[in-house]
C-alpha cells in the first residue's frame, strides 16, 4: 500500500522529453547541445569551494536544523540590502531557514501549511510552471489550480473568480518567471498581498532567478520588499525562496533558503525537524562565503548578457524573440506543434530543447506551453552561439 495520491502525480518534463527522442538518430557529426535543462554550467566561484573544502572538520558534528547564527545572519543581511528592507525587520532568529535547495523547499512547504482538514483545499500556480509546485499540491491533499500566463508572461490574476481565492490556501508565484522571464513589479505582489489577506491564503514567492537580469540599475523587486514599502514589518503570509543554484553557479551545493512571516517559518521550522533536512556544516561555510560576496554575481550577470546579445542577433527576428526581463530562458513561438520542433531540431541538428507543453497544463482553456519550447542559454558562450545558428537554419 501506499499513498494513493502518487498516482497523480505526472512524470518530470525531462523524463517525457526522453521518451519523445526515444529511438531518434541524431546527425553524428554534430556534437550535442543542450538547452533543454536549467542547470548553469558557468564556473563555480573558486572561494566558496575553498570554504567548503576548509570547513570539512564540521563533519564531526549534527548541524541544528534552524543553520548556524552566522549564515542567517548573512541571509538576512543580504535580503536587506538587496530587497530594501529596512535595517533591523528580518530577525536571523525567526525569519530566516536554511534550506538544502529550493526545490525541496518548496515543495515541503506546502506539506507544512496546507489545512487538509479544511474542505475544498486549493493551491493557485502559474501555468506554465515548476512541476514542483503541483506535485507539493498533490501530495498536500490539495487540488492545483492553474492559472494561464498573459501574454505579458505572468499568471493572469484577473481571470480568477472570487470562489477560487476563497479556497485558496497556498499560490504559488515565480517571478522572474520559469519560463518565461516576466516579472512581477511591486503594485502586482502588493495587490497579491492584500487578496492574501482578504482570502486568507499564503504567498510563496519562488525569486530563483531574481539575481539574472539585464540592467545592472534595475534588479527585479521581490514580495518582501513589496511588504517593507507597505510598512509591513511582520512580512504576514508572505515568504520567498533564493537559492545559490542560479546566483552563483552552485548547483550541486544544494543550499538556499527560505525567508518571511515568523510565524510561518516556525512551523515550518517544526516540519523540517521531523523531516531531517538539516545543512551540513561545510555547505553552510560555503553558503555565507557566497551570499557575502555581490563581485561573481555581478560576472555571472554580464555572461549571460553576453549570450543574449549573441543568441538574439542571430534567433530575434526569425522568432520573433525579445530580450526576457530576467531569468536565462527564452520562451519563443515555434512554427509548428512544439513536440514536433523539439523532436525535428534534435534529428536534424542535435540541439535540445523542452517543448513548452511539457511544462504546463490544460486548465479547461488550452495548453498555454502548447506551440512554444524553451531555450536555456546555460552553456558555454559559444555553444549557445553554435546551437542559435543551428536553430536558424532548421528554421529556414
Amino acid at each position: 500500500m501506499s499513498n494513493p495520491d502518487l498516482d497523480r502525480l505526472q512524470p518530470y518534463p525531462f523524463q517525457r522529453l526522453a521518451a519523445l527522442r526515444e529511438g531518434v538518430q541524431p546527425p553524428a557529426d554534430r556534437d550535442m547541445i543542450s538547452l533543454a535543462m536549467g542547470e548553469p554550467r558557468h564556473p563555480a566561484p573558486g572561494f566558496v569551494a575553498e570554504a567548503l573544502i576548509e570547513h570539512t572538520h564540521g563533519l564531526a558534528r549534527y548541524p541544528a536544523t534552524r543553520g548556524d547564527t552566522a549564515l542567517r545572519e548573512a541571509i538576512c543581511s543580504w535580503l536587506s540590502s538587496r530587497f530594501q528592507v529596512p535595517a533591523g525587520w528580518l530577525d536571523p532568529e525567526r525569519h530566516a531557514l536554511p534550506v538544502n535547495g529550493t526545490r525541496e523547499a518548496l515543495f515541503a512547504f506546502a506539506q507544512a501549511m496546507v489545512d487538509r482538514g479544511r474542505p475544498g483545499a486549493r493551491v493557485l500556480m502559474p501555468n506554465p510552471f515548476y512541476q514542483i509546485y503541483e506535485g507539493a499540491a498533490l501530495l498536500a491533499g490539495a487540488e492545483p489550480r492553474y492559472l494561464d500566463a498573459t501574454p505579458g508572461g505572468q499568471p493572469d490574476f484577473d481571470a480568477v473568480p472570487a470562489a477560487a481565492w476563497r479556497d485558496c490556501q497556498l499560490l504559488y508565484i515565480c517571478t522572474p518567471g520559469n519560463p518565461t522571464g516576466a516579472v512581477l513589479d511591486n503594485a502586482q505582489l502588493q495587490r497579491l498581498i492584500r487578496l492574501a489577506d482578504e482570502h486568507d491564503f499564503i504567498i510563496a514567492a519562488d525569486e530563483c532567478y531574481s539575481e539574472i537580469y539585464p540592467d545592472e540599475a534595475n534588479p527585479p523587486p521581490g514580495l518582501l520588499q513589496a511588504c517593507a514599502a507597505m510598512g509591513r514589518s511582520g512580512f504576514e503570509r508572505c515568504v520567498v525562496f533564493h537559492s545559490l543554484s542560479k546566483r552563483s553557479n552552485l548547483p550541486g551545493l544544494r543550499s538556499g533558503f527560505v525567508a518571511g512571516d515568523a510565524e510561518l517559518l516556525a512551523g515550518f521550522l517544526l516540519y523540517r525537524t521531523y523531516h531531517g533536512c538539516a545543512m551540513p556544516p561545510a555547505t553552510q561555510a560555503a553558503s555565507i562565503a557566497a551570499w557575502s560576496d555581490e563581485a561573481h554575481v555581478r560576472e555571472n550577470r554580464a555572461l549571460y548578457r553576453q549570450k543574449f546579445d549573441a543568441v538574439l542577433d542571430i534567433l530575434g527576428k526569425p522568432l520573433g524573440l525579445e530580450r526576457p526581463q530576467a531569468g536565462f530562458y527564452l520562451w519563443p513561438e515555434v512554427p509548428e506543434r512544439d513536440t514536433d520542433f523539439t523532436l525535428g531540431l534534435w534529428r536534424e541538428e542535435h540541439v535540445a530543447v523542452l517543448p513548452g507543453s511539457f511544462l504546463a497544463r490544460d486548465g479547461g482553456t488550452g495548453n498555454p506551453g502548447a506551440r512554444r519550447v524553451r531555450m536555456a542559454l546555460v552553456a558555454e558562450p559559444e555553444a549557445c552561439v553554435v546551437a542559435a545558428q543551428r536553430i536558424r537554419r532548421y528554421l529556414q
